[in-house]
């Protein structure tokens, strides 16, 4: 694996919150409550869908010494009781962004969702993997 330098992945990472943006709709982060596929490529399972947050546009709020930081997300209410497993991040044009682990990529004050609930992000920050 090749790793940048950190001012390289700052600007792989303005990249991406550039890619998050595009399209005509907001970017959305959908969780679930079943598996993580094994890659992007594999459709996730709308049955197991629990919420959809959509980011606002432009989804970067900040460049940061280490990171960048997005905006929060909106409150999104939730459509079936679950333990939120993982999350899918869906660009503007609905194109996957990344898929995150709950627990380990994303926190989440309380995984277990309960139907007519809401759910939001209050704090977005992506960290360029520059190894160790």
């Amino acid at each position: 694996m090749i790793y940048p330098s950190l001012s390289a992945g700052l600007a792989q990472l303005q990249a991406l919150a550039t890619f998050i943006d595009k399209g005509s709709n907001n970017a959305t982060f959908i969780f679930y409550d079943s598996n993580k596929p094994a890659n992007t490529s594999t459709a996730a399972d709308n049955a197991a869908k629990l919420v959809t947050l959509n980011l606002p546009d432009p989804c970067i709020k900040s460049v940061e010494s280490d990171h960048i930081e997005l905006h929060p997300s909106d409150s999104g209410t939730v459509i079936k009781t679950g333990t939120a497993k993982w999350a899918r991040l869906f660009n503007g044009e609905g194109s996957v962004v990344a898929d995150f682990v709950v627990g380990t990529d994303i926190s989440l004050a309380n995984t277990n969702l309960v139907v007519g609930g809401t759910l939001n992000i209050t704090s977005i920050k992506l960290y360029p993997n520059i190894g160790s």
